[in-house]
């Protein structure tokens, strides 16, 4: 099963956050996919990864998802690109985890919404199986409570 990380943000936007948590993925030298909600969400976490400061270059694309180490797109279909990580935005869901190592469900904190439609999300993963856990902002950074 797929281990899925629940990712509550509540100091940053998701603009902020990915690039770092990208960046990471990209350190060890594996793949990611970025499943979007919306166009403007593409176009703007494309901005975003293209100028951020850290880290100071995120290879990634929109387009010709097999040749980008970092796969931003609206389909939710196989990873293209052999992506090992798929991280979810905006509520997005996935009927293909099993092909991903892990998963990133970033949502947030400040949106009462949001937050809802993930506890639904954990509680249909913890019965599908998936092993869990649940990170939240802190002062320090990311802070693992369960």
């Amino acid at each position: 099963m797929t281990e899925i990380g629940f990712y509550h943000l509540t100091r940053s936007t998701l603009e902020q956050a990915l690039p770092r948590l990208l960046g990471r993925v990209l350190a060890l030298q594996q793949r990611a996919l970025v499943l979007c909600a919306s166009e403007e969400r593409i176009k703007s976490l494309d901005d975003t990864l293209w100028t951020c400061a850290e880290p100071d270059w995120l290879p990634h694309g929109t387009r010709d998802g097999a040749v980008q180490p970092i796969f931003l797109t609206l389909a939710d279909a196989p990873p293209p690109n052999g992506a090992q990580h798929l991280f979810l935005t905006e509520g997005t869901e996935s009927a293909h985890l099993p092909l991903y190592a892990r998963a990133f469900d970033l949502f947030d904190g400040g949106d009462e919404n949001a937050v809802a439609a993930a506890r639904r999300r954990w509680s249909a993963a913890k019965a599908a199986g998936h092993t869990l856990t649940y990170w939240q902002q802190g002062e320090r950074g990311w802070e693992k409570k369960a």
